[in-house]
């Protein structure tokens, strides 16, 4: 978890001082607000300020993963001011009903986890690059880092411990590749569970990794697209950057120009979907305005989405500037030829 042993001692204070949220007068200030954090401190304008988008993890120079200890305390001290029934919703809406029951699976073969929402993305897994994939979904595998969207990351600690043994009654070995249809999973199994010390008994694979081998081995096929788009970076990636070299070879792969905009990499911008019951609905508008005009602004004509929530959220937004709403994984499979009903 957080480790505060570099902060007071930290030059640039880049956890703070990159944030896109709050603005401090100098670094000082900043400092004098990260102080309070390590001191616990119920005062602290970074708990208050602080849109939970994560980015303040990517930022830390040292990787001490300060937006663990922001979480905790802004759900110590309710800083976000959040309806109690808003999170009540929440935490009923995603807890798994029933008892556990596993699908049996083969451990020498790769395994799909499509998470908690197997039907929303069930025509983006289809295909040639899927079909003949085995898996694993339902709230039963609910990977849970949605909860830090509502500050409410003890619901996280209790409920992570079960997942992981539901995916061992499954039989999974250690060298079990399992797929990760979001980048959240994949943060939880190769982020979160090693900083909690949480033991991953499966090979967690992100779907990038998955879709840029599954085009090597299929290169002979690939017909370039030659367009240009916009990557919708979601807040879970925060906690993988070392993913985003993935995207870049699969766009270079399938003749995708990722444009250099504003907003993106390391400068990715939320989409601002849990800021509204967050009360934060002005910071909503302008987040999502500001994110697709950029992706205008650089001409874009894709917009490529990871996360299923950045895609219903600004997908709307997206066509209606003309531009066209992606998987990197639909683009992929477009390049190998397949046509999409959708």
């Amino acid at each position: 978890m957080f480790d505060k042993s570099n902060c007071a001692e930290c030059k640039t204070v880049a956890c703070q001082m990159k944030c896109q949220w709050i603005n401090y007068d100098s670094i000082d200030a900043a400092k004098k607000e990260v102080l309070k954090l390590i001191n616990e401190d119920e005062d602290c304008r970074i708990l208050k300020d602080c849109m939970l988008c994560f980015a303040c993890d990517e930022y830390c120079t040292y990787n001490s993963h300060p937006f663990d200890k922001i979480n905790e305390l802004q759900e110590k001290y309710n800083s976000q001011n959040i309806l109690p029934a808003v999170a009540q919703n929440s935490i009923d809406m995603y807890k798994a009903k029933g008892q556990f029951v596993p699908r049996p699976i083969d451990p020498t073969k790769p395994i799909l986890h499509k998470c908690a929402f197997p039907k929303m993305n069930a025509k983006e897994m289809k295909g040639p690059m899927f079909d003949g994939l085995q898996s694993v979904g339902g709230l039963h595998y609910f990977c849970q880092l949605v909860y830090q969207h509502v500050a409410k990351p003890s619901i996280i600690a209790e409920r992570v411990p079960i997942i992981l043994e539901n995916f061992k009654k499954t039989g999974v070995k250690k060298e079990t590749e399992v797929i990760m249809w979001h980048d959240e999973c994949y943060g939880l199994y190769t982020s979160y569970c090693q900083r909690n010390n949480l033991e991953v008994p499966f090979k967690p694979v992100h779907i990038f990794e998955y879709v840029y081998n599954y085009l090597k081995d299929n290169e002979s096929k690939i017909k370039k697209l030659n367009i240009k788009a916009a990557y919708q970076r979601n807040c879970s990636n925060r906690y993988v950057p070392e993913t985003d070299k993935f995207l870049d070879k699969i766009c270079e792969l399938i003749g995708v120009e990722r444009v250099a905009r504003k907003y993106d990499r390391e400068n990715g911008l939320c989409c601002a979907a849990p800021f509204g019951m967050r009360g934060h609905k002005k910071e909503v508008r302008k987040a999502q305005n500001d994110n697709v005009q950029d992706m205008v602004d650089f001409q874009a004509q894709v917009a490529i989405f990871n996360c299923p929530m950045c895609k219903d959220t600004l997908e709307r937004k997206v066509t209606g500037k003309g531009m066209k709403a992606y998987f990197i994984s639909d683009l992929a499979r477009l390049a190998l030829g397949e046509k999409l009903d959708y």
